[in-house]
């Protein structure tokens, strides 16, 4: 039987808008294997970005559980909530977010420093990731020195350096030009296929969803119960 990486029980989630109130995510259900790389698509302001939140435990619902990896995180005070994703998960964001100051080196190895792990136990761990991702002839690159696929799959060895539970990424192909775009949803599926990294990835490009092994689509906060399988 195949291990669950994440389980949402009925997720509900609003927002105040002025006196209005915005229903943003409507009773959701959702079960995802462990080493599933999920697509989740929808057209913009259904959701899809507010669930990863939920999921990488940057927000919380209004009501319902949403467990990861067999620990409830909707039961976590805000210190425990941080230190579990410090360590579970690793984010991959459309515009990449890297420290522009740092080189590449220094940007992956920024969540190792909230570890125990000794200097020459971080080098290890970062000079393994900047490998898989093909960039460690531009280690000592600053960002604005590196093209922006470049720029994500430095960002991509940075969500993974830790080990983490699941890799939740938010439109990683949305600033990309095809060719970077192709490169990087390539190791994106290498790192599911080789590595076995749960990746849950929302996307509203039809291109970028068929790496994945399945497709879940939200609309107006509503998860649609059919599963599909890319071609």
């Amino acid at each position: 039987m195949t291990a669950t990486a994440v389980e949402l029980i009925n997720i509900n989630k609003s927002y105040l808008r002025g006196s209005e109130t915005i229903n943003v995510l409507r009773d959701i259900n959702l079960i995802i294997p462990d080493g599933e790389f999920l697509a989740i698509m929808g057209p913009s302001g259904s959701g899809k970005s507010t669930l990863l939140n939920l999921i990488a435990g940057l927000d919380r619902p209004d009501s319902g559980r949403i467990i990861v990896s067999g620990i409830e995180i909707t039961g976590l005070s805000e210190n425990d909530l941080a230190r579990w994703r410090a360590h579970h998960v690793g984010f991959i964001f459309q515009f990449y977010n890297l420290i522009p100051v740092l080189t590449a080196f220094e940007n992956v190895e920024l969540p190792l420093l909230l570890t125990d792990l000794s200097r020459s136990q971080r080098k290890e761990h970062v000079l393994r990731c900047l490998e898989i991702v093909n960039l460690l002839h531009r280690i000592n690159h600053l960002p604005k020195e590196l093209s922006g696929g470049e720029q994500q799959r430095i960002a991509i060895a940075r969500a993974i350096v830790t080990d983490p539970s699941i890799i939740v990424a938010d439109e990683p192909t949305g600033d990309l030009d095809k060719v970077s775009a192709e490169e990087v949803l390539e190791l994106m599926a290498r790192l599911n296929e080789e590595y076995r990294k749960t990746i849950i990835m929302v996307t509203h490009d039809p291109r970028a969803a068929k790496v994945a092994r399945t497709i879940r689509h939200l609309d107006k906060g509503i998860l649609n119960a059919h599963t599909e399988t890319p071609s």
